[in-house]
């Protein structure tokens, strides 16, 4: 009822277990997907996994996925971010907060900030095992590696063109070309990645 109300929101369905979501989000192909952390069948991080890994399978863009989960830094919401989500929010969520975010994930952008991110990973204590830093980190050029340690900050892109004195078109180009060249999605991603590699930020 909530998503009908809005003109430019269209609602696709609705699954009650996680194997039925793989399956309807395969039918419906959404652009965003909210998924319940706890589900028969399949959980929403294992259902996550297997909705982004089928995209990547058929080589199509996978939706976003937003998790909803009943309480803060929760490790499954890590775990989901892990899997490829695009954030989380809160059961009990205002209505506006829950269509503010299906709309910025929409966008490509997170509905979690960098540094909420972090102390979520910090929190759940994921960071004792940090692993060794990819190849694909040295592909990065000296300026990519400074954008991608503000990004990893939680600056904006607006920021981040302030700090570094360039536009915000240049900065989204640079942010671009660092998702590209390390396999990630998004900022989320991006921020997991530093975390989990003890990069700077």
């Amino acid at each position: 009822m909530l998503i009908e109300s809005q003109p430019d929101l269209a609602f696709a369905g609705e699954a009650g277990d996680g194997v039925a979501a793989v399956h309807l989000v395969a039918e419906t192909r959404p652009d965003v997907v909210l998924m319940d952390v706890r589900m028969p069948q399949l959980d929403g991080i294992g259902a996550t996994q297997r909705i982004i890994a089928d995209a990547d399978l058929a080589r199509r863009a996978a939706p976003r996925i937003i998790v909803l989960t009943t309480f803060d830094l929760d490790e499954n919401a890590a775990r989901a971010i892990r899997a490829g989500a695009s954030g989380f929010v809160l059961k009990d969520a205002a209505p506006e907060f829950l269509l503010a975010a299906i709309r910025t994930v929409h966008q490509g952008n997170a509905v979690l900030a960098a540094t909420a991110t972090r102390e979520l990973f910090a929190h759940v204590g994921r960071g004792n095992g940090r692993r060794p830093t990819p190849a694909a980190w040295g592909e990065l050029t000296s300026r990519e590696r400074e954008i991608f340690d503000l990004a990893a900050r939680g600056l904006s892109n607006a920021e981040i063109a302030a700090t570094e004195f360039v536009s915000e078109a240049t900065v989204k180009t640079h942010v671009s070309r660092v998702l590209q060249k390390l396999g990630l999605r998004d900022r989320v991603q991006l921020v997991v990645f530093a975390y989990e590699h003890d990069l700077p930020a």
